[in-house]
């Protein structure tokens, strides 16, 4: 059951003794390269504060690899266990097939918390692990209070809600861009471990990955960019919307997103889409160009270190979360700051 205790902010992260005997089991995604996924190692870190022994499960072909890379790259004195599987069938995280799995290893009462970044992958499959447990899943959380205490936004991140979860075990998605990632180093004394693939309902389902259409970029991955040029409906076709943020882009370095309306125009892919329904992200720098700040946008940027606002509205929602802003024409500014910032 969850109680919800109270609504109001809080901020910052903390760490506190649990159960000696409880165990904290992580699910770490990766990427087809055997990489960990950036929003894995931010989840890693959020379940490293309870301080439980805690066990990472990877799975996909290259799980072993992916295993190997992990232990020799962060510092996490409480990781005991890495367990792999490396079944082909895991290679696209399809719910289907990764949730009998996860539910076989979480039937071992040993474990007290699951943690899993609120990544695509995690949102598809915490409800599938939720149902077949008959317990329910705690997303988005942005900060740990204890072992039963958690803090998520509600209602486009308009209301910070404070909720305690009685359940005996807790199955938390963590938003990464409230948590920083989980400090290099290495954990030698983890143990490395193969699982058995679990048959019966994943196989009975009859479901196969067929294919995925995806675009590819050399930028940034938006979730995890430092900077990010994002632009809004005001920018009107494609042919502008990269014409302006792809040179501003360039030189920043930076990661290119975009508010739904733009997405819904056509100006670029809805992989880059950000707000409620799109990608959260809190870089160090976010540039919104022409960005009127509708709350289901600001819902996905807000948590932003510095944010820089250009809009010829003066009136906008936008300047009133932004860090700077430059109220003009944006056919103006955005060249003339491109300009600028290349001779720097």
């Amino acid at each position: 059951m969850i109680r919800s205790v109270s609504r109001k902010l809080l901020f910052g992260g903390s760490s506190f003794r649990c159960n000696r005997l409880a165990s904290t089991l992580a699910f770490v995604e990766t990427n087809k390269e055997g990489s960990i996924v950036p929003s894995s190692l931010n989840a890693l870190n959020a379940a490293r504060g309870f301080n439980n022994d805690l066990v990472v499960v990877i799975l996909g072909s290259n799980a072993s690899k992916a295993a190997s890379k992990l232990k020799s790259s962060i510092k996490c004195e409480n990781l005991k266990k890495i367990l792999v599987s490396t079944d082909e069938q895991f290679d696209n995280y399809l719910p289907e097939k990764v949730g009998p799995l996860l539910v076989n290893l979480l039937k071992d009462k040993e474990f007290t918390h699951f943690v899993t970044a609120s990544s695509a992958v995690g949102k598809n499959v915490l409800p599938r692990i939720g149902a077949l447990l008959d317990l329910q899943p705690i997303c988005d959380i942005t900060k740990i209070v204890d072992s039963k205490t958690f803090v998520r936004p509600i209602y486009a991140g308009n209301v910070i809600s404070t909720v305690e979860c009685t359940q005996a075990q807790k199955l938390i998605g963590i938003r990464a861009s409230a948590f920083d990632p989980i400090a290099e180093g290495s954990s030698d004394t983890a143990v490395i471990e193969d699982i058995a693939t679990v048959e019966g309902d994943s196989s009975s389902l009859q479901i196969e990955w067929e294919n995925a259409n995806l675009t590819e970029s050399e930028r940034p991955e938006l979730s995890s960019a430092s900077k990010v040029v994002a632009g809004g409906r005001a920018l009107k076709d494609k042919a502008t919307f990269e014409k302006l943020l792809t040179p501003l882009a360039d030189v920043l370095h930076a990661g290119i997103g975009a508010t739904r309306a733009a997405v819904d125009s056509g100006f670029c892919d809805n992989s880059l889409q950000i707000g409620q329904t799109g990608r959260v992200v809190a870089p160090d720098l976010y540039i919104a160009i022409g960005i009127s700040g509708a709350i289901q946008h600001l819902a996905g940027m807000k948590d932003s270190k510095v944010i820089v606002a250009i809009n010829n509205d003066p009136d906008a929602p936008i300047f009133k979360v932004a860090d700077f802003g430059l109220q003009g024409d944006i056919y103006e500014i955005v060249p003339e700051l491109t300009k600028k910032l290349e001779k720097l």
